[in-house]
């Protein structure tokens, strides 16, 4: 048994759908609730994290080079937009308390610990975090222009751009959440984030609303989005450090103020493709999922939900079996598109030589291919889903039609 364990090692996910499993359970206990860290696209705040930012933005022209091009134009002339499989794959690290990581041999200094307590300043401006939280509050040009003081108040398990600040380890967090002063004063550098962000921290429960200042903050919230790095780098922070259940509230109102209100339209995606995976939960997840599934426009271009269901019986149905989602939305899924039934026609082989009218079946199979190149199931065509020509469907030339594959496709014996 030893040996077998000695020879284990963890796969790493090759896919956005292998690397979110909001959907695949309606189970609370689909991914460990254990403290941990992890690096995404944060202010000066890790390895790649500059680089997964750009792919972001750039996902936003896939298949296209205007800039020009709106989520707001029709689906047949909208960019085909896809998930980042890089931020899927750093959000799943973060969520399963990176497998991969390795405990350091060296002795752990509790860098950050020691910082929380006033004992050391933060390196490189030799700031102290009292004089951060009692002279910093309200002075928002140092909060924005400043950039190396996010990654000592919200330190995580992996290195960031500035080298000075240390990594956090499992034995200073055990530490730190022990430790009442030092989490008095980090509750406090998170109420002076939010209120540089124009949000108040209502209670010790992590409710969140607007601060008095919100229209300034979030004007300028909406066109600083080296910010948005900034907030996933907070959102992490909160979960390594024992405060998951503040992160909720404020992504909650995030995605609220993005696409029910439009004060922060150009946060849209970092909401649903970032913040929203910081969060442990699946079943926490979906509710935020399901809210911003109810609020963006255009509905089809949603591609966080669950994937269609597939309906039973129809032909060519083969391919993949549906999530169990309990809330359809009348088949909204992930893309808010479902392909029809097909009506299946009696076999029979036609006279290969009679005119294109005489063969239905054939027709019917042109007609799902016809069809399929509508962006069925996220615009890649399906794969074998339901929703094509009559499966088993014989064709002048001795070919199939196989259920949604198209009917160019030798059958299979």
């Amino acid at each position: 048994m030893g040996n077998l364990m000695g020879s284990w090692r963890y796969k790493e996910p090759s896919t956005v759908e292998e690397c979110d499993s909001t959907w695949g359970s309606d189970s609370e206990s689909g991914e460990p609730a254990t403290v941990a860290a992890g690096e995404e696209a944060v202010e000066d705040g890790g390895g790649g994290s500059e680089s997964v930012y750009r792919s972001e933005a750039a996902r936003r022209l896939v298949d296209s080079g205007d800039a020009s091009l709106q989520l707001s134009e029709s689906p047949q002339t909208a960019p085909k937009m896809k998930r980042s499989f890089y931020a899927a794959r750093d959000l799943y690290k973060y969520r399963h308390s990176y497998p991969n990581n390795k405990a350091s041999k060296q002795p752990s200094e509790y860098h950050n610990l020691r910082f929380y307590l006033n004992k050391i300043p933060l390196v490189p401006d030799g700031i102290y975090i009292e004089e951060i939280l009692t002279k910093w509050r309200g002075d928002y040009d140092k909060l924005e222009y400043n950039h190396s003081y996010i990654q000592w108040l919200f330190p995580l398990r992996e290195q960031g751009l500035n080298f000075y600040a240390q990594e956090l380890t499992q034995d200073e967090i055990k530490e730190f959440q022990n430790t009442r002063e030092a989490k008095r004063r980090f509750l406090a550098a998170y109420s002076l984030m939010l209120d540089f962000y124009g949000i108040r921290l209502l209670d010790k429960s992590g409710s969140v609303a607007r601060a008095p200042n919100w229209q300034d903050r979030f004007q300028h919230l909406n066109e600083s989005q080296h910010n948005y790095l900034r907030i996933t780098r907070i959102l992490k922070s909160l979960g390594e450090l024992g405060y998951e259940a503040l992160k909720a509230p404020l992504v909650h109102l995030l995605l609220e103020e993005s696409l029910l209100h439009a004060t922060l339209p150009n946060m849209q995606h970092s909401a649903l493709e970032y913040y929203v995976y910081t969060i442990r939960l699946p079943s926490s997840r979906r509710r935020l999922l399901r809210f911003a599934r109810q609020h963006y426009r255009p509905a089809h271009a949603f591609l966080w939900g669950p994937r269609p269901k597939r309906r039973r019986g129809a032909a060519g149905g083969g391919g993949g079996a549906g999530d169990d989602d309990d809330d359809d939305d009348g088949g909204a899924g992930s893309c808010g598109i479902r392909a029809p039934a097909s009506t299946p026609e009696p076999q029979r082989r036609p006279d290969c030589m009679a005119p294109l009218s005489h063969h239905p079946g054939l027709l019917a199979c042109l007609e799902s291919v016809r069809e399929e190149g509508k962006g069925w199931d996220h615009g890649d065509g399906g794969g074998g889903g339901g929703g094509g020509g009559p499966a088993g469907m014989e064709l002048p030339s001795g070919r199939r039609c196989v259920g949604a594959r198209g009917w160019g496709e030798e059958a299979e014996e």
